[in-house]
């Protein structure tokens, strides 16, 4: 027998002892003499069957789910529930079965069945939580051992009480806390588990010398999310002069001990509003036990997707990457690494449409991303012919493996710049959105659960590769210039978390709720999906930010130059084009959605043909004809990008 059942089995035994205990002790409390010993001597005809119902009703609020050592308020409550189901047993049993009208007295009565409800919520609850206690302190005492390094918590009591349990169960190691900031005031002079609230941010450079003078001096801060939130500038500050370390805690987002650790602060921690939350477990259900492609999957949106999709359950995640380096870069992830042969990958390039229907064909994903794309902006305006290669003749291999291999849903990773397009990134784009969408209409109205096949939009993600971030931040490591393209340009900004929990969450609810619209009303299903993110950034405020983060002043120290917009930029990105008709999403937050405009399959199809002959014969106005027909915004491209502005010598960045 697995230890599993076996210890399940003990728990069992456990608490069926523990109700004939409860009986037992409830007589014994409540009847004396000759009463007592006539409920004694009906106990071998009444105890089993009662034993039995014990053991449903216990199955039924599931009380055997959680392991002692993590007993919380909610076990407790499922005790109390099956302990009051018991209790209304005995009552309908006593007062209608073994009524004193029929036998002339009640077996139990009705004080009783009360102290039977009191003495069985004990023996039941009790040595759980005794049980926790146990392990609690030796894994504090444990925790104490190998605490070495003396550090304040910084954040609110939600995220410090979890982080708290982390390192009382060993997840975070090495911490010693010496006490807590909080930005609440409210929360000044209370203990959370043991460790005072000593001030909030404002009082950090009191703290550390009161604690000096305690002979407890502090080695390093760490901050919770709910710390990064206001006035994080302020922070940074105060650390750098007081010459402490300041890190952050990573995987407190879905509020889970296992997944908490730090990391060291990044600046791009310190440049969002507060995080999207995700529904972690509408996440978990959607993707336990499925098979997933991630197309373009050693990038740095593909490989967190494969990521979070292991972590959420797939069964099965098969990278397919065209640069082995990627691909040894995401297969050599600790995490990839740890499940197995739940992951593996194919080098393969979404061009070679024979190689990607071999390969979905022998996989049979469940759900397909397709993240594989040229995207950056300069590039594709350079070699025009090499995007259409791949972000439109690709999408329809993958589109139409996906379609071939039966899968329930194929999420296309779009950009805002495909709205209303002025570059070759942007019409290539909003042309695949296109293809996806016109066979998801031809799906809609095939019977039974056909294909999904949609697009999220992602606007810039800060840490990915050719993101605006990274490149401020080495030009600042060198003491500048950092070059912004012009100093009107805003941009939308998102975290890889987030891009990857946004398509899993648009691929949760176009495989769900979307499905149920079909035939006449398929125009109007979700085709296209955004991530509420905020007011868009000025690119100039983002750099002077980060100059100031990183210690210096802006002008001053670290010089801001401008190189003058490139080809195929605008000013402003737009999240739906103007003719896209909005649909609500009910219960999902944090997300945005549009019903898919396209043309129908025969005018796309003539069009890819068109587009393929343009390639061949390298006529670049033959293709811009063709996605003129197609997206008429495209034809508005001169008039639409941002003017020139003035020219830098430094080299060209992303914005």
């Amino acid at each position: 027998m697995p230890p599993r059942h076996i210890k399940t089995a003990v728990m069992v035994v456990h608490d069926l002892v523990a109700t004939a205990l409860a009986v037992l002790l409830t007589f014994a409390f409540r009847f004396t003499g000759g009463a007592l010993a006539e409920r004694l001597d009906a106990l071998p005809l009444l105890l089993p069957p009662f034993l039995a119902l014990a053991g449903l009703v216990y199955a039924r609020f599931r009380l055997y789910r959680t392991k002692w050592r993590f007993a919380s308020l909610p076990d407790l409550a499922g005790i109390v529930r099956a302990a009051s189901v018991l209790a209304l047993a005995l009552l309908v049993i006593d007062y209608v079965l073994v009524s004193a009208d029929l036998y002339g007295f009640y077996f139990f009565g009705k004080i009783a069945i009360a102290l039977y409800w009191v003495l069985q919520i004990f023996l039941l609850g009790g040595p759980r939580l005794a049980f926790r206690y146990l392990k609690y302190t030796r894994s504090r005492q444990s925790s104490a051992r190998a605490a070495t390094v003396p550090t304040l918590l910084l954040g609110r009591g939600g995220d410090i009480e979890v982080l708290l349990r982390a390192i009382e169960g060993g997840s975070v190691r090495k911490l010693a806390p010496k006490g807590i900031l909080s930005p609440r005031a409210d929360e000044a002079g209370q203990m959370m588990r043991g460790v005072a609230v000593l001030g909030g941010f404002g009082d950090l450079e009191r703290v550390v010398a009161d604690l000096a003078r305690r002979g407890e001096p502090v080695r390093r801060l760490v901050a919770t999310p709910s710390a990064l939130e206001a006035e994080p500038d302020a922070l940074v500050a105060q650390a750098r002069r007081l010459g402490l370390p300041l890190v952050r805690v990573a995987g407190l987002g879905d509020g889970l001990v296992r997944d908490a650790e730090l990391a060291p602060l990044e600046i791009e921690d310190l440049l969002l509003r507060p995080t999207v939350a995700i529904d972690r477990p509408r996440l978990e259900g959607f993707l336990a036990g499925k098979r997933v492609i991630v197309t373009g999957g050693g990038g740095s949106i593909g490989s967190e997707i494969c990521l979070r999709a292991l972590a959420f359950g797939a069964a099965r995640v098969l990278v397919l990457e065209n640069s082995e380096p990627a691909l040894h870069g995401i297969l050599s992830h600790p995490l990839v690494l740890a499940a197995g042969e739940r992951a593996g990958g194919i080098i393969a390039d979404i061009r070679d449409a024979e190689r990607v229907h071999a390969v979905f064909a022998a996989f049979r994903p469940d759900y397909v991303f397709h993240a594989a794309a040229l995207k950056q902006v300069p590039y594709l305006e350079q070699d025009w012919s090499e995007g259409i290669k791949t972000n439109v003749f690709g999408s329809v291999n993958v589109a139409d493996a996906t379609l071939a291999a039966g899968a329930r849903a194929l999420v296309m990773i779009s950009t805002d710049k495909a709205i209303e397009p002025v570059s070759q990134l942007g019409v290539t784009k909003r042309f695949a959105e296109m293809v996806a969408q016109a066979r998801d209409a031809e799906q809609a109205r095939l019977p039974g659960h056909p294909t999904r096949l949609i697009a999220v939009r992602f606007g810039n993600v800060l840490g990915s590769v050719g993101s605006v971030v990274p490149v401020f931040k080495a030009q600042i490591a060198r003491g500048g210039p950092v070059t912004v393209t012009h100093p009107d340009m805003v941009r939308y900004f998102m975290t890889v978390r987030e891009a990857a929990d946004l398509v899993l969450t648009a691929a949760s609810h176009a495989d769900g709720e979307a499905r149920a619209l079909a035939g006449e009303a398929a125009d109007r299903r979700a085709a296209v999906y955004v991530l509420k993110m905020g007011q868009p950034v000025r690119i100039r405020d983002l750099a002077e930010r980060m100059i100031r983060l990183a210690g210096f002043e802006p002008g001053d120290e670290i010089e801001i130059a401008y190189s003058g917009a490139r080809p195929g930029e605008r000013l402003n990105e737009i999240l739906f084009a103007r003719e896209e008709p909005r649909v609500g999403l009910d219960g999902i937050d944090g997300v945005m959605a549009a019903s898919p405009v396209f043309a129908d399959r025969a005018r796309l199809d003539a069009w890819v043909a068109q587009l393929r002959a343009a390639v061949e014969a390298g006529d670049r106005a033959a293709a811009e004809a063709v996605f003129e027909a197609a997206i008429p915004h495209f034809r508005e491209r001169h008039a639409a990008r941002a003017p020139a502005g003035a020219a830098a010598e430094a080299a060209p960045v992303p914005s």
